[in-house]
Order: structure tokens, then sequence, then C-alpha cells
């Protein structure tokens, strides 16, 4: 099984698109603390969570990573991610290898287990690029400081450690909360032979879900949507900590990647490849 999962990690690291969609979430830290350095916001004003977190910014280094994972999760790395794991199998098809990789002794369970696994090491890295280019780049324009703000109560004061672990948790929490887009994307992989059609549906899920999270008739039912609590984890830098809404938006992702999976895995199995 480990073998299967590094032949299939050399193969996604030999595709040039790989290194493209990985550079993407490398150059937009980059480019936020360009646009930062060069139009400092006030903190006189702000009001929303985002602004506010755009001028800590300029305070420290420490909170360009922070809003650079704001501004990525609400499309790009959603689109990301569902392409990673539409792109799974599906491409394969596409290209005609499957039967070919089937005619070794790889049963299809195991090459499902190592598309998946390859999919998500994949998307764990580009979550990861994120704080990490946006960690070097805020340190170079704006230092490596502690956030020291009287005014703005607990949220103004925070230690190094305390905001790179939060960034941490923040970013494990952000991927987990597209771990649902993700397994439909995937799950739709295993049925066509067109990528395209995968991601489309893992983002459709996405699009979707947010639509019905903003009908307020809806909301008795909201916890039920994928991203009702997809922003919960803002609460880690404003001053509250973990919250109960981080916990409901991190257990409402298991039932989707379970059924999804489990569909993945049933298909699959039975596909008639004859390409």
């Amino acid at each position: 099984m480990a073998a299967l999962f590094r032949t299939e990690m050399a193969k996604q690291w030999l595709r040039r698109r790989t290194y493209a969609i990985l550079g993407i979430t490398v150059v937009i830290p980059i480019i936020i603390v360009i646009a930062v350095k060069a139009n400092p916001p006030s903190l006189t004003g702000v009001h929303d969570v985002e602004g506010r977190f755009t001028a800590f910014a300029t305070h420290t280094g420490l909170f360009v990573p922070v809003v650079s994972l704001d501004f990525m999760s609400q499309f790009l790395l959603v689109a990301i991610v569902a392409l990673f794991a539409g792109d799974a199998i599906a491409s394969e098809a596409s290209w005609g290898n499957l039967r070919a990789l089937l005619t070794r002794p790889v049963g299809r369970g195991r090459l499902l287990v190592a598309k998946a696994e390859t999919a998500a090491v994949l998307a764990l890295t580009a979550t990861a690029l994120i704080g990490v280019s946006g960690l070097v780049a805020g340190t170079l324009a704006f230092g490596w400081h502690p956030l020291n703000l009287p005014f703005f109560g607990a949220a103004g004061h925070q230690s190094q450690l305390h905001v790179v672990a939060n960034l941490a948790l923040a970013s494990g929490y952000v991927l987990w909360g597209i771990s649902a887009v993700a397994a439909l994307a995937f799950m739709v992989s295993t049925m066509t032979d067109a990528p395209a059609a995968a991601l489309f549906a893992g983002f459709g899920l996405y699009v979707v879900s947010q639509i019905l999270n903003n009908i307020s008739s809806l909301d008795p039912i909201s916890f039920v949507f994928p991203t009702h609590n997809q922003n919960a984890w803002i609460s880690l830098f404003d001053g509250r900590g973990p919250t109960g809404a981080m916990l409901t938006g991190s257990l409402i992702q298991l039932p989707y990647v379970v059924v999804f999976g489990a569909v993945a895995w049933w298909y699959f199995r039975r596909k008639d490849i004859l390409s």
C-alpha cells in the first residue's frame, strides 16, 4: 500500500499543473502583503472582522496568513481542493490508464484509497503553503511581533506562539471544512472520465450550501449544510477561542464524507472499465 501511495504521489509531482496550482497558494499571500504595504488600512472605524484582521497585519506579519486564509477559504482553496479530489480517478479514465493500472496486482479498493490519500496530501500541502507563505512574506514586511493593541481588548493581546498555534488550528479547521466538497468531487470522479465534471460537482455543493445557508427561512435546519460554520475559526483570533460552532462545523462533515466515500467505494469496485 505504501509503495502504491508513493507511486501516485510521484505522478502528481511530475505534473506541471500541480506546481502551478500550489504556486497560487504561495503567490496570493505575497500579493496581499504588497497591497497592504502599499495602502495600509486604519484601525479607526473598522468594525468588520476582515478589516480588523487586515489592520492587525500592519502591526505584525503574523496576521498576514490569517488574512490570506480568510480570503482563500472563500473561493480559491475550495476550488483547489475540489480539483485535486475530482481529478483523482477521472483523469486516469480520460487518459485511458485505468485498465492498465488495474492489470497490475493492485486491487480497486487499494487504488481508490491511494488516490484519496494523494488528493488529501495535496490539499493539505496547498493549505499549509498559504500559512507558510503568509508568515514569511508578512514577517519580512511587518516584522515578527506580538499583537498588542489594548483598545481591542483580548483580541488585541496575542503572543507570537498564540497566533501561530491558532493559525495551525484554523488551517486544519478550514481544510476539514471543505472535506464534504472534496468527498463529493472524489465520488463523481469515480463515475466519469471528465475531471471538470467532478470539480464542478464538488464546487456546486459548496455554492448550493452557501445559497441555502443564506435563506433565513431555512435557519432551523441550516446546521446540516456543510458550509454553515465555515467561518467559525474566526473566533480563534478575536479573543473568544475555540467555540461550539467549530465543533459543530467539524462534526457535520462526517456524514457527508462517510456517505460520499461509501458510494465511491461501492461504485468503483463494480465499475465496468473498458478503456
